[in-house]
């Protein structure tokens, strides 16, 4: 089982949540946290596959964070 979150990943959770796709700047900018504790954030919430990573078309050096969409649990069709 999972261990929980360290507090910087619900931060950036939080912070990707509100205000949608992000770079690893505009999220290090958002929550006021160290670049290097913004990368450790990202990375235990890729391990969870909570978030996912898309590519930058105006910047390629950049990657883009959003979360990752919810998937709806489909009804089970119970047979008439």
């Amino acid at each position: 089982m999972y261990s929980p979150l360290p507090p910087s990943s619900k931060t950036v959770l939080q912070i990707l949540d509100s205000g949608g796709a992000m770079t690893h700047k505009d999220l290090v900018q958002k929550s006021k946290l160290a670049p290097r504790t913004v990368r450790y954030a990202l990375k235990k919430l890729k391990e969870r596959q909570l978030i996912v990573e898309k590519f930058n078309f105006r910047d390629a050096r950049q990657i883009i964070y959003q979360n990752k969409p919810q998937q709806a649990n489909p009804v089970p069709q119970v047979p008439a």
